[in-house]
């Protein structure tokens, strides 16, 4: 079992992990200023969803690091180009649709279809190469073959490091939100601040 290869690692090891990965989690990133926008444009729910859907796209590159695949993809550059500019012209989109929407209003947000913020959260994630990257460099750094098979290790500590990078995104997501809330009653720029930063993530996808 996954988790019984886990626990043959040394918890030294294990919590240097868990500390580096919380590090990371912590230090803002694409995952944190999309959640931000979501929850600054949406309320605390929103926010929270969007990290809810960033975690799951952080389970896919997880399985896919662990299967192998992301091997396969990290060795292909034009692979990780097409969907670095996939995933800018996503953020684009958003950007433009938050730019052009009416201010919040707090008693319309109970309305918002949560499925639609959860599925934003895993498509900026997933159409991000970086991620792909950043775990293949990542989690090989805490397994050896001595605690069991490799894949196991790699999908456990990854699943260790989505769910704290997931609780992590949403308190941002929260957070965001309340301040949203605040700020909404007072002025109807909230929109326009979401659309600037999900703007801004685009240019920092593309960039090298």
């Amino acid at each position: 079992m996954i988790w019984d290869t886990i626990a043959n690692i040394p918890w030294p090891q294990l919590a240097a992990f868990v500390t580096g990965g919380l590090v990371l989690n912590f230090a803002p990133g694409q995952d944190v200023f999309f959640a931000t926008a979501c929850g600054v444009q949406g309320g605390p729910r929103a926010g929270a969803l969007a990290g809810f859907g960033v975690g799951l796209g952080v389970l896919v590159h997880v399985a896919l690091t662990a299967l192998g695949l992301g091997a396969v993809i990290a060795a292909h550059p034009g692979a990780l180009t097409a969907i670095r500019w996939i995933g800018a012209g996503y953020l684009l989109w958003l950007a433009w649709q938050a730019w052009r929407a009416p201010p919040p209003d707090p008693s319309a947000r109970a309305t918002v279809r949560l499925w639609n913020i959860i599925r934003r959260g895993m498509l900026s994630n997933l159409l991000n190469p970086k991620p792909v990257l950043f775990l293949l460099a990542f989690l090989p750094q805490f397994t050896s073959p001595a605690h069991g098979p490799v894949w196991h290790q790699l999908l456990g500590l990854g699943l260790i490091f989505a769910t704290t990078g997931t609780l992590v995104t949403m308190g941002y997501g929260v957070a965001a939100g309340w301040l949203g809330l605040r700020l909404g009653r007072r002025m109807g720029l909230l929109n326009r601040i979401a659309a600037v930063m999900f703007a801004g993530l685009a240019l920092r996808l593309v960039a090298k």
